[in-house]
């Protein structure tokens, strides 16, 4: 059982908002804040390097809690700036040439497909988007089908940033495990609102970001390398923290995924990501996603009963993403009347997730996204809110 209370006695803007944006970034607990001040008052107090040199047991922790939150090893874990930077050191270590083909899905997020696009431009790869099934979900046969000796990469975002949509990643993971095909797992709106567990969804690269669901610092993000592809994959940029220079003419890249940093980090922002994920374990995430499934149930359920709102989620088990419109009131316009009274939501816009966006005809979509931290009474605030909004 989560303890509500105490939760939101460590969360103290809960108790003048009502913050719905999680998706897009959360409010850090006492815990994390403390973690990131603290260093930095040691930094002022004695220097960086010092700092660094005392807490040292502690940074190296952060890859320890990082990896039992995703069920890996330590050495599996890089730890990075933020999610973008984590899934391009995968993306582009990944050998391409010619003729290569790259299969995604259609709410494949900006970020990853515009990369997709420069390596095809660099290349000739080809981008093949694997279509959706009834329920909006990427369709499992139609993957199957459009797998062959050409393709070399499965990539997809398990979670979009435009909704509930959760894919089926673990499934994918089997397919692309039979088939020898590396997978590459955009995480960044699943970890910290759902169990993850890579051995079980089978990915060989995973990025994720610290900011949104997992309650952590902007600025901090990590990849996970499966080691049986690690030692294959040479990153994109090196410096001699990732690759030593072992003699005037020799680097030798590590042996783990600490090959995908560089030497200088944020050190304070490194300690408060591995206080979110601590403060995430001790919680569970069982109950953590439990609860996220409950709130936004209610949330869902209740503006299905608002007079001109339409729910523009998507699959079988929405998370803890809620996008809709409501007819005679731009998205914008909501978030901005929402804030006024005193809660905090976001918007989607189409470029975000262009292919999705343009196949549904999609305009810039409200998005909420509560977490286990919300109240009951929160989510019916912004019911009660969006219903006087409501034609009457």
């Amino acid at each position: 059982m989560i303890d509500i209370d105490q939760i939101r006695a460590d969360t103290p803007a809960a108790a003048r908002l009502a913050y719905l944006h999680n998706a897009g970034a959360a409010l850090m607990p006492t815990a994390v804040a403390a973690a990131i001040k603290r260093h930095i008052d040691l930094e002022s107090e004695i220097g960086g390097y010092a700092a660094a040199d005392r807490e040292s047991d502690r940074l190296q922790a952060v890859y320890g809690s990082v990896a039992r939150l995703l069920n890996a090893a330590p050495d599996e874990i890089a730890l990075v700036e933020n999610a973008t930077v984590a899934w391009q050191m995968a993306f582009y270590a990944l050998p391409f040439r010619k003729g290569d083909r790259i299969l995604t899905a259609e709410a494949e997020y900006a970020a990853n497909y515009v990369a997709f696009l420069q390596v095809a431009k660099r290349t000739g790869v080809t981008i093949d988007v694997v279509p959706s099934d009834a329920t909006g979900e990427l369709d499992i046969d139609a993957l199957e089908r459009m797998i062959d000796a050409r393709v070399k990469l499965i990539a997809i975002t398990w979670v979009p940033t435009n909704g509930g949509l959760v894919n089926p990643a673990a499934t994918i993971g089997k397919i692309a495990r039979a088939h020898g095909i590396p997978y590459l797992l955009d995480a960044c709106q699943a970890v910290g609102q759902m169990a993850v567990d890579v051995e079980a969804i089978g990915c060989d690269m995973l990025s994720a970001t610290g900011r949104k669901f997992l309650r952590g610092p902007r600025g901090t993000g990590f990849l996970y390398v499966r080691r049986a592809l690690l030692q294959q994959l040479e990153p994109p940029m090196i410096d001699h923290f990732a690759a030593p220079w072992v003699s005037r003419d020799e680097y030798r890249l590590r042996d783990d995924a600490r090959r995908f940093e560089t030497w200088e980090n944020n050190y304070a922002a490194r300690l408060g990501l591995g206080a979110a994920v601590d403060y995430a374990l001790d919680i569970g995430m069982g109950p953590i996603e439990q609860r996220c499934r409950l709130l936004t149930g209610r949330l869902r359920s209740g503006l299905a009963s608002i007079r001109g709102v339409t729910i523009r989620d998507l699959g079988r088990t929405p998370g803890a993403i809620v996008s809709f419109t409501m007819e005679g009131h731009e998205a914008d316009a909501i978030v901005r009347s929402a804030a006024a009274a005193g809660i905090t939501i976001g918007a989607s816009d189409p470029a975000s997730t262009r292919i999705d966006a343009e196949l549904r005809a999609l305009p810039p979509l409200v998005r909420a996204s509560p977490h286990y931290y919300n109240t009951e009474a929160e989510i019916d605030r912004l019911i009660g809110h969006l219903a006087d909004l409501a034609p009457r």
